[in-house]
């Protein structure tokens, strides 16, 4: 293993930003994985942690296949990370909106440019992301449809689902679409968490990168073969949102089976504690998503079902 700064960053008031990069193998640019780009995600951060130290005993062994670099880069946005805050602390924008970025630009897109200039040229992009809503996943690997991705290589992966998310304008400055428009094969993983650490789904989240890089001819590594993925539109998974504001309770979580009329959760007042509302479900499937949040507004995302086809599941 080698560590190594990749880039570093001025700062007018504190030390400069390192983006460090940890290397494993030599060779050619097989793998590059990168966790937090935004402040909070606490569970990314970890997860590289603990895919780091498997790399450097795997290593040690020789499991690398020879010919082969691997790159890790655990943390981008250590500042915001260091005050809790999820966009760059000083103008509060966002890093992974930033892509390709701009060498001559703001901030964030100078830090976007010094990165994507290190993790460009990898045959494989595997990205921790994390979702702009308050909640918990299925943990799964998310891909866009640039016409460039393969779903097969998501299903290497062996988690539950592959999602296919169609590109929106916002979308085209995400690392993981740049990936894929510079030659790379990008995935996003997610998992349950991102601003506490959840040690069952980053174990998880672990393995299914050890096991992609095993069956893409990278490593040596014996482990469970997983799932069997289901492909999954993003724009089928059916949207349940709220219809009233106030505390909500929640009694399903993703991963669970609901039929219909199931109540999910509940919305209570506030002050009194009555029940305002009840979330029920409103056809057979599987729980993709759900709100996490103590606190709802009306028209909120509650959950996101994956809706049972006949002969499914």
């Amino acid at each position: 293993m080698k560590v190594e700064t990749l880039f570093s960053t001025k700062s007018c008031y504190r030390e400069p930003l390192r983006i460090e990069g940890y290397r494993f193998g030599s060779g050619t640019k097989s793998a590059c994985i990168v966790g937090g780009l935004r402040g909070n995600e606490i569970q990314q951060v970890y997860v590289c942690s603990q895919l780091i130290r498997e790399l450097k005993e795997l290593e040690r062994r020789g499991a690398i296949v020879k010919n082969h670099e691997i790159l890790v880069v655990p943390c981008v946005n250590r500042f915001s990370m260091n005050v809790g805050k999820r966009f760059w602390a000083v103008d509060n924008t966002d890093i992974n909106r930033m892509f390709p970025g701009d060498a001559s630009g703001e901030t964030t897109q100078r830090i976007a440019d010094s990165l994507f200039r290190q993790v460009q040229g990898y045959s494989y992009g595997i990205h921790f992301a994390s979702f702009y809503m308050p909640g918990d996943f299925v943990p799964h690997v998310r891909m866009m449809d640039t016409g460039y991705q393969t779903t097969s290589l998501g299903s290497l992966f062996g988690l539950p689902f592959v999602v296919v998310r169609k590109p929106r304008p916002i979308d085209t400055k995400t690392l993981n679409y740049n990936w894929q428009l510079w030659n790379s094969n990008a995935f996003s993983v997610y998992t349950n968490e991102t601003d506490c650490i959840d040690e069952t789904s980053a174990r998880q989240a672990v393995t299914a990168v050890l096991r992609f890089l095993t069956r893409t001819g990278i490593l040596h590594y014996n482990c469970h073969s997983g799932y069997m993925a289901s492909v999954i539109q993003e724009d089928n998974l059916s949207t349940i949102l709220t219809d009233a504001g106030g505390i909500y309770r929640r009694h399903r979580h993703p991963g669970d089976a609901v039929l219909r009329g199931d109540l999910m959760a509940e919305i209570l007042d506030p002050c009194s504690g009555e029940v305002l509302s009840e979330i029920r479900s409103p056809t057979d499937g599987v729980l993709f998503f759900a709100h996490k949040a103590p606190l709802v507004l009306q028209n909120t995302v509650a959950y996101r079902l994956i809706r049972r086809m006949r002969g499914s599941f």
